[in-house]
Formats: structure tokens, C-alpha cells, sequence
């Protein structure tokens, strides 16, 4: 019902910067929530930058907060995730996810499991 396709990944060296977007198709009215997640090889997913939909309120993990911010245009169709001072560890697969449901604890971090929709992924990799 929701459809996501990210853009904006590539190389980049320590210290650079890079925007993905994620261009949200569908019944994108039906979303609560969005979130950003990365994945580096042998390691589990991990929640990376949320937020809601309806208040715009928003969450980043420890990580990243301070470096990277998550947004979404008015009309719901894109969220940006604008990453600053890259270090070699944000090198990972960054993915895009919807949440239809509510969620109790927001501003928080959500797991991967809480989300419907998923975007196929898009490469990220920072050079020392």
C-alpha cells in the first residue's frame, strides 16, 4: 500500500556529506511514522532517525544526533535524512521505512519490526 525508493547514497570521504531521500508512493496518507535505518554487514539493523508524520516531532539515536537530521516535505511524499561530518563507521546499506500504526513512547527509538514498508536500500560508504 506504501511504496519507498531511496536516492542520494554514494562515497564520500570522512567529514563530507551526503542527503538520501526516500520518495514515498501510495496510500501515504495512512503513515504515522517514518524512519531511517542502517545496516552494515555481520550487523543487526539499526534504528538511525524517526519521525512522526502528523507532528513532525523527531528522534536520532545518540550516534548520529548532532550530525545527521531527518525531515519530510508537506505534502508526506519525500523524507530526507541530511547526513553531516561522516565518519568511516556510518558506512552501511541506509533503508527507508513507514509505520502505519501508533506508538506510545514517541519521541523514541522504534524497532525494526514496528514498521510496514520498506525501501530497497541504498549504499553509503565513508572514506578515512
Amino acid at each position: 500500500q506504501v511504496q519507498l525508493a531511496e536516492s542520494g547514497g554514494g562515497s564520500v570521504q570522512a567529514g563530507g556529506s551526503l542527503r538520501l531521500s526516500c520518495a514515498a508512493s501510495g496510500d501515504t496518507d495512512s503513515t504515522n511514522y517514518m524512519g531511517w535505518f542502517r545496516q552494515a554487514p555481520g550487523q543487526e539493523r539499526e534504528g538511525v532517525a524517526f519521525i512522526s508524520t502528523r507532528g513532525r516531532s523527531t528522534y536520532h539515536v545518540a550516534s548520529v544526533r548532532g550530525r545527521f537530521t531527518i525531515s519530510q516535505d508537506n505534502a508526506k511524499k519525500w523524507v530526507y535524512l541530511q547526513m553531516t561530518s561522516l565518519k568511516p563507521e556510518d558506512t552501511a546499506m541506509y533503508y527507508c521505512a513507514a509505520r502505519v500504526g501508533a506508538w506510545r513512547n514517541f519521541p523514541a527509538s522504534l524497532p525494526a519490526a514496528a514498521f510496514e514498508y520498506w525501501g530497497q536500500g541504498i549504499q553509503v560508504t565513508v572514506s578515512s
